[in-house]
């Protein structure tokens, strides 16, 4: 049977779609925002990407401003380390926050961590070298948690290292191997510190009793689930959403091609085939007005932001200031359907300010996007608690937003 062939401005209309943009928003002039909204919003994503980086909020409360508005921050804070949360840390795309649910679709990933298969190679290594060490580890979170690594490196005398994931002490190796391989989890934060604690002190036990799939039912499941969220997907996207590897996913896409759960598609412009989840939206329209955070879904797979919306996009954080083309922190602008801009931003909580370090506009931009674009800033600061929002006169956009 011959593939559907779908325009790019269709294919990115899809791919909107599944993340839950062309919708009114639930917070803000609909009244407010309720767990229930934050709980449909989460599942149709599948996860939240955790990030440390706070120049202006963290990675993980920002997606969900995007798509439903100014929410209480605090909703987030509960379904993931409140009584009663609704969901878990775990290694997904990267570091996130998951449905409860989930928990059994990753329970494969972490038997092979604690094999040393998949994780950083410093992990594998303090298992295999340091087994009294990562034992030591996990009596006291069993005997303390939750507890901070830094409040076990003094008790274990692991050798200590000089900050940020690579310079990580031993301890907090040996935990974060243990965290890899299900044996502890998140029990909550304390700022961004993770404290740590026994699934079965953390999690309900009706999740930890939920039945475990073989591997190949998870990845299955897994790739169905980033099918619906991506809406319309290369198998590469396909993989990327949860990380899998390439071994893993071949049969498991043939198999969901024969279910009807993804149909091959040919998109205009794709040099790769192209699948669409059997349940996605095809709107003929789509409204939207949001800043979308580096770690957004729709922008975290920069090859496929640039094959859907022709929009070239790099994280400069670690770029020499000199050599930034658009800044440290770049949030792409999203309206109606296309990328129109890109804004640096910058919160600085001491003076209630939220600062517009530069702003750029697309080649494709329309007349009203400062006007959008400025809309949208100020229903950030507010969300942020921010009282005064500072425009720098930097990039062709921003003279327009100082007007």
């Amino acid at each position: 049977m011959k593939a559907l062939t779908l325009s790019r401005n269709e294919a990115l209309r899809i791919a909107l779609a599944a993340q839950g943009f062309g919708k009114p928003r639930a917070a803000g002039k609909n009244g407010p925002c309720d767990r229930g909204h934050l709980g449909r919003a989460v599942k149709r994503a599948g996860l939240l990407q955790i990030d440390s980086v706070n120049v202006l909020v963290r990675a993980h409360y920002m997606p969900l401003f995007s798509r439903l508005g100014p929410y209480p921050q605090s909703l987030l804070d509960e379904a993931a380390w409140g009584k009663k949360r609704t969901l878990f840390e775990y290694w997904a795309h990267e570091a996130s926050l998951l449905p409860l649910d989930m928990h059994p679709l990753l329970r494969w990933r972490m038997e092979r961590a604690a094999r040393g298969q998949g994780i950083y190679g410093r992990l594998a290594r303090i298992s295999r070298e340091r087994p009294e060490l990562v034992a030591s580890a996990l009596a006291m979170v069993r005997e303390r948690g939750p507890v901070a690594a830094s409040e076990l490196d003094s008790d274990l005398q692991g050798r200590r290292g000089s900050g940020g994931w690579w310079g990580w002490s031993d301890v907090k190796c040996a935990l974060e191997y243990l965290f890899w391989a299900g044996m502890v989890t998140t029990r909550t934060r304390r700022g961004f510190e993770r404290l740590y604690d026994l699934p079965e002190r953390a999690l309900p036990r009706a999740v930890l009793n939920l039945p475990t799939p073989d591997e190949p039912e998870a990845h299955r499941r897994l790739l169905e689930l980033s099918g619906r969220a991506l809406g319309i997907a290369t198998i590469a996207d396909l993989r990327d959403y949860f990380r899998l590897d390439a071994n893993d996913v071949k049969p498991r896409i043939a198999e969901l091609v024969e279910d009807g759960t993804l149909l091959p598609v040919d998109v205009e412009g794709w040099n790769q085939q192209g699948y669409l989840h059997r349940d996605a939206r095809r709107p003929r329209r789509i409204e939207a007005a949001a800043l979308l955070s580096p770690f957004d879904p729709v922008v975290w797979e920069r090859t496929r932001t640039e094959r859907l919306f022709g929009f070239r996009y790099r994280l400069e954080i670690y770029t020499p200031a000199a050599k930034r083309l658009h800044g440290y922190y770049v949030l792409p602008f999203l309206l109606g359907d296309r990328l129109v801009a890109r804004v640096d931003l910058k919160a600085e909580r001491a003076t209630g300010t939220l600062h517009v370090l530069a702003a750029h506009a697309e080649p494709h931009a329309p007349p009203h996007t400062a006007d959008a674009l400025l809309a949208e800033l100020r229903l950030m600061s507010e969300w942020l608690g921010l009282e005064r929002l500072v425009i720098v006169d930097r990039g062709d956009l921003a003279p327009a937003l100082r007007r």
